[in-house]
């Protein structure tokens, strides 16, 4: 498949070191280990993090050749906090390069010659970012937002306006929250996604739950899957894992709960290694079932 990945690019600053990261980054790591031809678009600084982001980009396997070089601002950097049960916090800095990621004529031309596009609501805390992603209303590809809610970088405006972009959404727990108060909507789950998918004419709403599990929402059902208990290092970048695994089940016409099944599966997996690009090789979509999960039980197998 054919995907565009726009956002920030940044370096994870952890006790155990520092890691490549930005969420529209990692969504388009594991795209890419998952067998798809992905479309990178962001910017660094013209500095050494930034020499040594595109190398490690490289190195990976994506193309650098949308990756932007500013020649003022400083490469993205935040340090995280791992709290209680590998949960991180984080303090990103500001302003950086992937506040400023220009709309270029090759930027556009990506945007309109792709069949998913996945953005995020961070790299829009700054207006030329924002304009540039806000430019992916004139392209026919599926439009996949990750809320990825970052304290105090959050906008209920420029949030609304995501979702009325968005084909598809994905958000945890606290986003929900979130949305359900500013949105006035029940406490209860199911509707509130089922609002949510009717208010803003989303085809598919996925709530993710951590080691709970998965629901999936569309107009016509709810669909619920159970998560995976396992070893946790860190919980960096699990979220990005399973978004990836989700837009190549979804691009793919996966029966949904298999399409859950398999995302959690992903998204465990990386919760037990260090940082949201842990290294593993995998030749397609389907081969996720095949992961080591530490610490699960018959991790051999994809719960029924």
């Amino acid at each position: 498949m054919n995907i565009v990945c726009i956002g920030e690019i940044l370096w994870d600053s952890m006790p155990s070191g520092l890691f490549l990261g930005g969420a529209p980054f990692n969504v388009a790591y594991h795209l890419t280990r998952l067998g798809n031809q992905v479309t990178f678009i962001s910017r660094v600084g013209d500095d050494r993090l930034g020499k040594e982001a595109i190398k490690r980009v490289k190195n990976t396997g994506l193309s650098t050749a949308y990756i932007q070089i500013d020649p003022e601002l400083n490469t993205g950097f935040v340090d995280v906090i791992l709290g209680k049960d590998g949960i991180p916090e984080y303090h990103i800095l500001k302003p950086v390069a992937w506040d400023k990621i220009a709309l270029t004529t090759d930027v556009e031309l990506a945007l309109e010659s792709t069949e998913a596009i996945v953005f995020g609501t961070l790299a829009q805390r700054s207006e030329t970012s924002r304009k540039t992603i806000e430019w992916i209303e004139s392209s026919n590809a599926i439009k996949v937002l990750d809320l990825n809610f970052r304290f105090p970088f959050v906008d209920d405006n420029i949030v609304a306006k995501s979702l009325e972009l968005a084909d598809i959404v994905k958000m945890n727990d606290d986003e929900l929250a979130v949305l359900q108060n500013w949105y006035h909507l029940s406490p209860d789950t199911e509707n509130s996604l089922k609002k949510l998918a009717e208010q803003f004419s989303l085809k598919r709403v996925c709530l993710t739950q951590g080691s709970k599990g998965a629901v999936l929402c569309n107009k016509e059902a709810l669909f619920e899957s159970e998560g995976f208990k396992v070893d946790v290092t860190d919980t960096v970048g699990s979220g990005d894992a399973f978004l990836a695994a989700f837009i190549s089940g979804h691009l793919l016409n996966t029966p949904s709960h298999q399409l859950l099944s398999l995302s959690n599966r992903l998204g465990a997996f990386v919760t037990t290694r260090s940082g949201g690009t842990p290294g593993y090789s995998l030749g397609s979509y389907e081969e996720i079932s095949t992961l080591t999960l530490p610490g699960y039980q018959n991790s051999e197998h994809i719960p029924d």
